[in-house]
């Protein structure tokens, strides 16, 4: 990455989403934000409170086809991947990478051509509780729906 998109990701971003856990991760919490890059997008994400009770440090990260998040649903409502043709996991639109947390913490830069952050503003972002294994079809395995929150455009920007 360059040092002009590393400036950008220090910026406002134009589109945010407010992740929440559910009942059982009330202190999951975090964003991810969404800035146009060349063809796509660079992604920032920052989260606290991941679970850290057993051995698994990587959690499934999807952007999901619904801006839906219904906790006592477990976040079903957010629907499959986002993906914009036929195919297959891990080559749906929403697959992004698995987050790594650091004793609960994580945080990540990311740069995909996938999508810009008009394509996914309304979309729903999910954390999952496992390591996403990138062959089970339709969405790698990756265990229970553990956080929520939908992309929405950010309504003011500074230059």
């Amino acid at each position: 990455m360059t040092m002009n998109a590393l400036k950008l990701a220090n910026s406002n971003p134009y589109a945010i989403c407010y992740l929440k856990g559910g009942k059982e991760n009330p202190r999951l919490k975090g964003t991810v934000e969404f800035f146009p890059w060349a063809t796509g997008s660079i992604i920032k994400l920052e989260v606290l409170g991941l679970p850290t009770g057993n051995l698994n440090n990587f959690f499934g990260f999807h952007i999901h086809e619904k801006g839906v998040c219904e906790d006592n649903k477990k976040f079903e409502t957010a629907g499959s991947h986002y993906d914009v043709g036929m195919n297959l996991h891990p080559n749906h639109v929403g697959d992004l990478p698995m987050i790594y947390s650091n004793n609960g913490y994580a945080f990540m830069l990311y740069y995909t051509n996938r999508f810009k952050p008009d394509d996914i503003v309304g979309k729903s972002i999910i954390i999952h509780r496992m390591t996403d294994d990138m062959m089970t079809q339709p969405a790698g395995n990756s265990g229970a729906r553990i956080a929520c929150g939908i992309v929405i455009k950010r309504r003011w920007m500074f230059a």
